[in-house]
């Protein structure tokens, strides 16, 4: 059976740990006011332990036995405020040192904690612990009000010293090691939170903060393999999924990441981050049919409220990779649902993106041009466009045009290399191999790549022969 002490500590961490306001509060605390053994404990009749425990007089003894029957009730509790804080104030020497017994200090403490005044809690347990530094449950709930205020760092302070001074339960080493997560102090953090499991074995909460202090410790393969424990207790818990698959991208094992990500959205769990994020690794793993269908069900699941910005990101990257096909069928879906909220720069950009799988399959048209030469008008150093407007006549048959363009967009520093290229591939497709090679060799200098170096040695050998 557990002694009146510790159902008085369970029934405040209760808010702590479940969150519980109003209604909730109020039917725990009175349920615990008026048990018969946590009184005989509120009271001193029995138990008390001197060292952790402040005396009570048996003046005293009579006055906590009317704020016990005044707790019974909900209206009580400012009554028996009122009567505790009297006595506390008549109790103040000459040099305005309090002479009451911490257990008041303590009992206004709790009541404003019952009451969800975290700041008064605060206030009264202070000043309990200050009069009494080994009052064990006065530093054990002042430890509680600050990680219900989220205030970490002044929670490891009173937290630990309830543990030095007895308080071995599961609840104060979780609470501890979340407190010292917070304040990024994993190591601290791993071996609270392994206390706490070896006492409340039975605990999720432990466990999976656990997962997540290792993932921050970096130890990848450990969180997984907890994440994974957990996951076949409790498999419709998102985060233990989303967790266990930042942990295998961490371990360079993308697919596995995305079997979470697929498994999740199954079950109607994935976010649309984590689609996006699935997509991303479809296209890292070359398989954009697959990378087009997870950016598309990432739409669909916003829908209306989807931001146009990601979705055309979703495009370019798929064009980065010449994966045109799927681009432009998801650029096809973004104008479909983003169509209205589509601003000048998004519409530039859908144009951008048109026009170089236009470019690239071969199909660029007069329509496009016009667009491209209207984007080119209002804005003449966007170097993309220029490059792209001279891919579009340079495959119509107006090589000195796109050369013209090609000129104009080595002049912005962030395009030379691209514009370079360009323009030397439009001189090798009209044969002009030595003054193509210039272009070329400037161009691998700005941005080393192999691709570029081999086509520039195919250059020169062409350019040798031909001699």
């Amino acid at each position: 059976m557990r002694d009146g002490k510790t159902l008085c500590v369970l029934a405040l961490l209760a808010l702590v740990a479940a969150g519980a306001r109003a209604e909730t509060n109020e039917t725990v605390e009175l349920a615990l006011w008026s048990d018969p053994e946590f009184l005989r404990q509120f009271l001193g009749t029995y138990g008390v332990r001197s060292e952790i425990e402040p005396r009570v007089t048996p003046e005293e003894r009579l006055e906590f036995e009317q704020v016990a029957k005044l707790m019974v009730t909900p209206v009580g509790a400012d009554k028996a405020l009122a009567l505790l804080e009297k006595s506390v104030a008549k109790a103040v020497d000459k040099k305005g040192v309090s002479r009451s017994s911490a257990l008041y200090d303590f009992t206004i403490g709790s009541i404003y904690f019952q009451q969800d005044n975290l700041g008064a809690a605060a206030e009264w347990y202070d000043k309990a612990v200050d009069k009494l530094p080994s009052f064990l449950r006065a530093q054990k709930n002042l430890g509680l009000v600050y990680v219900r205020s989220n205030a970490f760092d002044r929670a490891i302070g009173p937290l630990t010293r309830a543990i030095d001074l007895g308080a071995a339960d599961g609840l104060t080493f979780g609470l501890l090691a979340h407190s010292y997560v917070m304040t990024e102090q994993f190591v601290a953090a791993e071996s609270a939170y392994r206390q706490a499991m070896m006492l409340q074995p039975e605990s999720t909460d432990w466990k999976s903060g656990l997962a997540r202090c290792l993932f921050k410790e970096r130890k990848f393969e450990e969180a997984a393999a907890l994440c994974g424990d957990m996951i076949r207790r409790e498999p419709a818990r998102a985060d233990l999924w989303l967790l266990q698959a930042n942990a295998w991208l961490s371990l360079k094992q993308p697919l596995k990441a995305a079997e979470n990500y697929e498994l999740l959205d199954r079950a109607g769990l994935a976010s649309v981050a984590c689609l996006n994020t699935l997509g991303d690794i479809y296209v890292n793993e070359n398989v954009p049919e697959m990378a087009v269908s997870a950016y598309q069900r990432a739409l669909a699941k916003e829908g209306a409220s989807a931001d146009p910005a990601v979705a055309l990101r979703n495009a370019e990257v798929l064009v980065a990779r010449s994966a045109y096909a799927e681009a432009g069928g998801l650029l096809a879906r973004v104008k479909e649902v983003c169509g209205t909220k589509l601003g000048t720069a998004e519409k530039k950009r859908v144009l951008k993106l048109e026009a170089r799988i236009a470019a690239a399959s071969g199909q660029a048209g007069a329509e496009q041009a016009k667009l491209l030469e209207d984007i080119v008008a209002l804005d003449p150093l966007d170097g993309e466009a220029l490059i792209l407007l001279a891919q579009h006549y340079a495959a119509n048959g107006a090589p000195d045009k796109a050369c013209f363009l090609c000129e104009r967009a080595a002049g912005l520093e962030k395009y030379e290399a691209e514009a370079k290229l360009r323009h030397g591939q439009i001189l090798v497709k009209g044969g002009k191999f030595q003054e193509a090679l210039p272009l070329l060799k400037r161009a691998l200098e700005l941005k080393p790549r192999d691709d570029v170096q081999r086509y520039v040695e195919q250059v020169e050998r062409a350019a040798r022969a031909r001699n």
